[in-house]
Formats: C-alpha cells, structure tokens, sequence
C-alpha cells in the first residue's frame, strides 16, 4: 500500500473510531441512573418543586393534618395492602393482586416517572420501609427513596411544613413488573438450610428469645439470624452508616454476599431490617405471613434461644 492510500486508510480508521466512542458515550448519557436509596433533607428541599416528584407522609393522621412537609400526601398500610377483617384467622398485612396494586399506587399519584420519596412522621421508620418494600415489589424500587432522619430532622434542618392539603392527582401506571421479593411459608421451609440463604426475625430479641410470644407459640424460625428492626436508625432516627450496618449483620452471623429473608410478627418491622440490608448490597426477600402465620401453623416448627 502506498503512502497516499495507507494516510486515507488510517484517517477512515480513526474517524469510525472517534464516532464509536461518540455512540458509546451517548448510550451511557442515555442510560438511567439509580437513585439512591437514601436522600437527605438539604436534597430534598433543593427538589421539591420537581413535579415528577411524589411525597409520601408516613404517620398519624392527625400529625400530618398538624404540619407536613409541603406538596406530602397522606399514605397509610390500607393504601397499599391488603387486611383480613378477621385477624384471628385472617393475615393482617399482605401485598394486593398485582393489578389492585396498581390502581393503589395510580390512586397515590405514582406514574411511570415519578420519584417516590417516603418520609415517616416521628419514629415511623418501619411502616416507612414497609411501604417502599411495596414499592421495589411492583417494580418500582429503583425510583424509590426513603428521607433520612424523616420529619423531625426536616424540622430540624430549618425546612419548612404546612397544614395545606395537597389536590390529589392520579397517576399513569403500565401493568406492573412484579419484583420476586415475596415468599410464603412453603418457600421458608424448603430453605431453611439452603447455603447464601439468611433467614432473618426483624423482631425484638424478646420475641426471637422466646420471653414473649406472637400469636400461638413462642420461640423463631429454626436457624433463624436475629438482627432488631430497632437496631437499624440511631437515636435521632437517621439510618447508621453503612459500615454500622455491615457490623450488624456481621455479629448476627450473616455473610456479607447471603440473601436475606426477612420475617416479624406481620411483615412490616422486618422491612426495616431488609432497608438496611438493601443498603449495604444484600438481596433481600419477605416472608409477608411471617410469625403471625407461621405460628398459627403447628405443622412448622419453632425454636427458642
């Protein structure tokens, strides 16, 4: 090849290689970037304007009829569950059918673009968790955060509230994409001594111990790791660190690349456990019966410390 054609060949080469890199460039600016599962007050305020953004008071009604952050509407466990009326034979808490899910989160303001940005009113941490459980659950988890420190550090930071009810809106929802984080009590006991898999009490020590009891018996799931929904936020309610939370699991004998599956007595403190879990890289499943089923059940088994 001569000189002339060997110039034109190598100036053809470096120009596809320049637009390849432009293309692959352009297809990373493309790809969507995943929230963080955690945001701050200061993030918040610096978005709250966003209309994409919708914001979930998690508390008592009256708390949040007295002051709640601007733009907030009001969301309790009915808004985005299921409850047996009768709770002696019923479950109190289970996620819907994927489709009445759907028209809940619709129902609450949710689209397909939304980021969804819980925040739990006083020490509501775990109905907070359990409703961005709920969440990750219909697919939506990537958009979804929960607010450090929730209300009182919103007022502690200096941030305004309002008594002002926002105009309910509905939002637009393609048929959910259902995240398989949900178990029964046929999966638990067919992996109670399965390897890389943690099955976890999100209870107080005193129910794992056996001093008081849920429901009909007393006592845990066989081989069960006890790691407290109380143990997850500090005294001023923010989520500790990561490497608090990695300790956490660590004393409860947890490998760090396990998959954890929660229980409690509902299904709703343990959320707070597998918050934490999702924060520090474990994946994570629920036992949505959790203890008030399982004890019910004598055909499974219990231990006690």
């Amino acid at each position: 090849m001569n000189r002339s054609r060997f110039t034109v060949a190598l100036a053809a080469t470096l120009v596809a290689a320049v637009a390849a890199s432009h293309d692959l460039r352009d297809v990373n600016a493309a790809a969507p970037k995943v929230p963080p599962l955690l945001v701050s007050s200061a993030w918040l305020s610096a978005h709250l304007s966003d209309p994409k953004i919708v914001l979930l008071h998690v508390g008592d009604r009256a708390e949040y009829d007295a002051a709640h952050i601007p733009g907030a509407r009001y969301v309790s466990q009915r808004d985005v569950s299921v409850s047996s009326e009768d709770h002696e034979k019923g479950l109190m808490l289970e996620v819907p059918s994927p489709d009445s899910l759907r028209a809940k989160l619709q129902r609450l303001g949710i689209s397909n673009d939304s980021r969804v940005i819980v925040y739990y009113g006083n020490d509501w941490v775990s109905p907070s968790t359990r409703i961005l459980f709920t969440l990750d659950y219909a697919g939506l988890g990537w958009q979804s955060s929960l607010l450090d420190g929730g209300m009182q550090q919103w007022i502690a930071a200096g941030q305004p509230v309002t008594k002002a009810i926002s105009a309910s809106r509905t939002g637009s929802l393609a048929p959910l994409r259902i995240n398989p984080i949900v178990v029964d009590a046929a999966w638990v006991g067919s992996h109670l001594h399965s390897p890389k898999i943690a099955i976890v009490d999100g209870r107080a020590s005193s129910f794992y111990d056996g001093i008081e009891a849920t429901g009909d018996r007393k006592g845990h799931i066989p081989g069960a790791h006890s790691v407290p929904f109380t143990e997850i936020a500090d005294d001023k309610n923010f989520i500790r660190s990561p490497d608090q939370l990695k300790a956490l699991f660590a004393r409860a004998g947890i490998a760090p690349d396990d998959t954890i599956v929660g229980y409690c007595h509902i299904g709703q403190q343990a959320t707070a456990m597998l918050f934490a879990a999702r924060l520090v890289g474990h994946p994570v499943k629920l036992y949505d019966g959790s203890m008030q089923e399982w004890s019910r059940r004598t055909d499974l088994p219990v231990a006690l410390r």
